[in-house]
């Protein structure tokens, strides 16, 4: 925390490898199958983002304590989401290394570490509640579709999870906005910019749900 260097050396460290150095090391190898690990790293995820909903309670004892190691976890946690765009390049599954991906994880570090360096604005404890309870529902779905064909048939409800966190986009968009129009003690300027990424988050999610589901056929 003490430096943003480092922050960002990570950062350049993963976007070279999930843009060029890894797809370039996999080109003439068969993919890595990685199913324990990925079974294990969801299984983890869901238990983090669980641990982090259920300390909501703390919020009405002391809100600064709270969001500070909120926040700590999920700095840790959005840290933690690069190894998964690695086992995409490992899997050889270049193209779920999307633009929208690599934008949300390379932001929501940085962000994240600006927060706890220069702001901690307690309303970022909602959305903090929001996004894990979302992470909850989507790495279940992620552990159960690394257990393989006869697991992956039952799992339908994939574009309800796209569902879910538009609307996460949205409700967090309105409690913002609503900060800011009764002009409430909280930082303006965070509200700006985390209402402005909520906007960003929601037409880009909002252009993958149309594009991976739409019912239209091309001709």
């Amino acid at each position: 925390m003490g430096s943003l260097w480092p922050v960002c050396l990570i950062l350049v460290c993963y976007l070279a490898f999930v843009l060029w150095l890894g797809p370039r090391i996999m080109n003439n190898r068969k993919p890595f199958q990685l199913t324990t690990v990925l079974i294990l790293y969801n299984i983890y995820q869901v238990a983090c983002n669980l641990w982090l909903c259920s300390r909501v309670r703390d919020k009405v004892r002391s809100a600064f304590r709270w969001t500070y190691a909120f926040f700590t976890l999920q700095y840790d946690k959005f840290s933690a989401r690069i190894y998964l765009q690695v086992f995409f390049v490992l899997r050889k599954k270049q193209n779920q290394v999307t633009a929208l991906h690599v934008y949300h994880h390379t932001n929501m570090v940085l962000s994240s570490w600006a927060f706890l360096k220069y702001v901690k604005g307690e309303q970022g404890v909602l959305i903090g509640t929001l996004n894990s309870f979302v992470h909850v529902i989507m790495y279940s779905y992620y552990c159960l579709a690394a257990l393989g064909p006869k697991v992956q048939k039952y799992l339908w409800w994939k574009k309800y999870i796209t569902r879910l966190q538009l609307a996460q986009f949205v409700i967090v968009t309105f409690y913002l906005a609503a900060l800011l129009a009764k002009n409430c003690s909280t930082s303006k300027g965070l509200s700006v910019y985390a209402m402005t990424n909520a906007v960003a988050f929601f037409i880009m999610f909002l252009n993958f749900y149309k594009s991976a589901y739409s019912t239209k056929k091309s001709i």
